[in-house]
């Protein structure tokens, strides 16, 4: 199925105003996805709304949300009364503030799209908005409303035109002070400078190429065996750790020579792409 813009509308810094449209800049749609079958008919199964108090099978169209304020108690709201909290689509996504990159903690960014002028009206302010940023270094932030929901996201430079990338709300980070860790002891020096020249050598550039998703291919792998009526034998388990205490200096020493696991890791990964990988289209 051909890309479609998930957005319309115009991006606005003061007063130079120019229509833009947003693409989703990630997919899956190749993404190996099952659906739920009886093996005596081979026929889909149907999910049904049904009460969970007295059993009964309910319509769709007869239900109404709720909000859980307690265990097992609700607020029910209609259509309308959802409806008159919905903000309204103005279509524009207003640039309200530049910000250095840095500042924005890696954990806020949430879905990309690229951003790029809609049709050929306005690509000169387009171009002149996009340039401006190029030049000052900055990610713009800005508001827009996608699905009745209001975003705020940031807007950065890329290659032949701009990225739009949501931001999450602070409520939707966990910061690392409400999860349960020990406190780290101080490095000894002695470690820390094998496990840096470590570093070293398996320093270089990313490639996303590089890293492919392993358990997607051999889903795919075992879908083709299956298509060709062959049986399938199964792969033996990942070995598990034996409960062994590791003498990490030994283990840094091993690794620096070369002999360590992320070498074996390595063949293993190099083996793995030259063979050929056989795609076709995806479930439904």
């Amino acid at each position: 199925m051909a890309a479609r813009p998930s957005w319309e509308g115009h991006l606005r810094l003061s007063l130079v105003t120019c229509p833009v449209a947003l693409w989703p800049a990630t997919t899956e749609a190749e993404t190996v996805r099952f659906n739920l079958i009886n093996p005596k008919t081979n026929n889909r199964i149907k999910m049904q709304t049904v009460d969970a108090g007295t059993g009964e099978q309910l319509a769709r169209g007869d239900l109404v949300k709720g909000f859980e304020v307690a265990k097992g108690e609700y607020v029910l709201f209609d259509k309308e009364e959802l409806d008159g909290v919905k903000l309204e689509s103005t279509r524009i996504v207003d640039i309200e503030k530049f910000v250095p990159r840095a500042s924005i903690d890696r954990l806020y960014w949430d879905t990309p799209y690229h951003l790029v002028p809609s049709g050929k009206t306005g690509v000169e302010a387009f171009a002149v908005i996009r340039e401006a940023m190029k030049q000052k270094g900055m990610v713009a932030l800005g508001r827009l409303v996608m699905s009745t929901r209001e975003r705020v996201c940031a807007i950065e430079i890329e290659e032949d035109g701009l990225i739009l990338t949501t931001l999450r709300t602070p409520q939707e980070v966990r910061d690392i002070d409400e999860v349960a860790h020990p406190d780290l002891p101080k490095a000894d020096k002695q470690m820390l400078a094998i496990a840096e020249k470590i570093i070293d050598q398996q320093s270089g550039d990313f490639d996303p190429a590089e890293f492919t998703d392993r358990y997607e291919d051999a889903l795919r792998a075992l879908i083709e065996e299956k298509k060709k009526g062959k049986p399938v034998k199964p792969s033996k388990p990942a070995s598990e750790d034996d409960g062994k205490v590791v003498d990490l200096m030994e283990a840094l020493r091993k690794s620096l020579a070369g002999g360590g696991a992320p070498k074996a890791r390595a063949e293993r990964f190099a083996a793995a792409k030259r063979k050929p990988i056989v795609r076709r289209g995806k479930a439904a």
